[in-house]
């Protein structure tokens, strides 16, 4: 099979990696992918955003199946215009999209579905939490304990024509659960908890995502069964019902209170850190999944799962989230796989031969091992043979669940 894989960060490097161990792929194509990609996969300088350039670049190559990393391009229209000229696409519509591009849409096809999530409030008063309704890259969720944290994010996300959703602040632990989704059957995968503050103890901003953990300690098989009835089939189902089928990957953030589960968003793409320790997790042809799923066939499709654990910690550039960093060479790549890590590029490039930083998080490390301790220690023995010029991280990611520090 030709794929097409679209996208330039860490989660799209998992995808290819993963991607490339099927035996059903014949070639494998990236636009615009990135130096880790490029080790994998032909990369094509075409922007994720450009639908006529992918259109394009999909009809030259006899593409077979396209898989969309991101969610602008989803968001915005891409899977609408291949379909159109009939060309396989795993990832949704624009229409069934918005359920990650609107917050307050998502909100109205819960609320008619019956899925449990955070109560919105009508006067924006701590504590809470106030979202952008639209796009923010991660960092659109603001956690509000006094009016001075309010205060700070209403003038983040409440500018000139702006949407704002204002909801109760839940407590609990967060859970991000993955389905594969064909319009109306469901596969899930591994459950996978990130870590989104920017700062060890859960402190700073949210961010894109500092590092992931995956499987959630003490989550059932059973659990994420229930939790994919009551959660992901009635949303697929709405969305149906109102022409719009989910095709592609449906991501569920939730939080588990002590009154049962609450979804704090759905996105419509792998997440990304999460992508990097679920997909290391999966036995089977990912591949085999994302194609029968954009095929409407996903019916008899089974993706299992080893028994081992994964984490995975961001090396950020300095500045991140308020800023990225582009030029300074990045050195140990090689050592650190060499130390039996998994490296997934997410914001590099090369200068010549040399690999520079090219964003805000320029690479997550992965470890997988038979317990969390052993992978986070894994992962940070990683992270640790990398260096760039301002390079950070957090140092507890997992660290509860591995029962302290590596």
């Amino acid at each position: 099979m030709r794929v097409l894989l679209v996208g330039s960060g860490g989660r799209e490097h998992a995808l290819a990696w993963k991607l490339a161990q099927s035996p059903t792929l014949t070639e494998l194509h990236a636009a615009p992918g990135n130096p880790g990609i490029a080790r994998l996969a032909d990369c094509h300088p075409i922007r994720a955003e450009d639908a006529e350039g992918l259109l394009g670049l999909s009809r030259s190559l006899d593409i077979e199946l396209v898989v969309v990393g991101p969610e602008v391009p989803l968001v915005i229209g891409l899977a609408d215009v291949l379909r159109r000229f009939g060309i396989p696409v795993f990832g949704p519509g624009k229409r069934a999209a918005a359920i990650e591009g609107s917050k307050s849409f998502a909100k109205e096809v819960m609320g008619v579905a019956g899925v449990p999530t955070a109560g919105q409030l009508a006067i924006a008063r701590p504590p809470c939490v106030v979202k952008a309704d639209g796009l923010a890259a991660g960092k659109g969720v603001h956690v509000c304990r006094t009016q001075e944290e309010l205060d700070a994010a209403l003038r983040a996300v409440g500018g000139p024509g702006e949407k704002v959703v204002v909801e109760e602040l839940l407590e609990g632990d967060e859970v991000s659960l993955f389905a594969i989704c064909d319009g109306r059957d469901v596969v899930p995968l591994v459950s996978a908890r990130d870590f989104k503050r920017s700062r060890d103890g859960d402190e700073g901003p949210n961010t894109g995502g500092m590092g992931a953990l995956a499987p959630v300690p003490g989550m059932s098989s059973s659990e994420i069964n229930e939790l994919v009835s009551s959660i992901h089939r009635p949303v697929l189902e709405e969305l149906e019902a109102r022409g719009a089928p989910f095709i592609g990957l449906l991501y569920a953030g939730l939080m588990l209170t002590k009154d049962g589960p609450r979804v704090l968003e759905f996105n419509c793409r792998f997440g990304d850190p999460e992508t990097q320790v679920v997909l290391p997790l999966l036995e089977g042809d990912l591949l085999e999944a994302l194609a029968a799923a954009a095929a409407g066939e996903l019916g008899g499709v089974a993706v299992g799962a080893s028994a081992a654990a994964a984490v995975t910690v961001v090396l950020a550039a300095e500045g991140y989230p308020a800023a990225s960093d582009r030029g300074n060479p990045v050195f140990g790549v090689d050592a650190a796989e060499a130390g039996g890590a998994l490296v997934f590029h997410s914001g590099t490039a090369l200068h010549g031969d040399r690999l520079v930083t090219n964003g805000g998080r320029i690479v997550s490390v992965t470890g997988v091992a038979d317990t969390v301790a052993a992978a986070r220690a894994a992962a940070y023995e990683g992270a640790r043979r990398i260096e760039f010029a301002g390079m950070r991280y957090r140092t507890d990611i997992a660290e509860a669940a591995a029962g302290g520090r590596a």
